[in-house]
């Protein structure tokens, strides 16, 4: 049982550093927003989830004995910094972001997924019921940037289109 509760923590703080990351990155998007209201007010809604969800998690690892990653916070934040830094670069910024944010959603949801089916082969059932209401957050994330994708992207080329118009962020 033992090696049980050592990979819970350890993914608790793989999780907590992917929160930490999400923050980063999140907040480096919708400050650059500027002609997509509707994403950037959802982002923004995000981060406020996102925040929650790095405490209930940190709650999860000092409750276990544990406390969060130094080390995998810091990577964490600079892998977010070279993510934003590098989106700047691109012509399709907006575009390619709400494609980014997608992906990172089911990387938290196959996270959390992991970290309930851990739990419970744990006994942990106050680790479980956390990471199951974390998970439903990022599940509607992810549908929403799916099913807003289009907006976006139609939204992007006809601003793309348009002479004299930014449509990059």
């Amino acid at each position: 049982m033992a090696e049980h509760n050592e990979n819970l923590l350890d993914w608790l703080r793989n999780a907590h550093a992917m929160e930490q990351q999400a923050e980063q990155m999140l907040k480096a998007q919708a400050s650059r927003i500027q002609h997509y209201p509707e994403l950037k007010a959802r982002i923004e809604a995000h981060i406020d989830e996102t925040l929650q969800q790095q405490r209930i998690v940190e709650d999860c690892i000092t409750r276990l004995g544990g406390k969060p990653s130094i080390a995998k916070d810091f990577a964490a934040k600079t892998m977010a910094f070279g993510q934003a830094v590098g989106g700047m670069a691109n012509t399709d910024e907006i575009v390619k972001g709400a494609i980014a944010g997608y992906v990172f959603e089911h990387v938290e949801i196959a996270t959390y997924t992991t970290l309930i089916a851990a739990a419970e082969a744990a006994g942990d059932v106050a680790t479980q019921r956390a990471c199951e209401s974390i998970l439903p957050q990022e599940q509607a994330m992810a549908d929403w940037l799916l099913k807003h994708l289009p907006q976006v992207t139609t939204q992007f080329l006809a601003r793309d289109a348009t002479e004299g118009v930014v449509a990059k962020r």
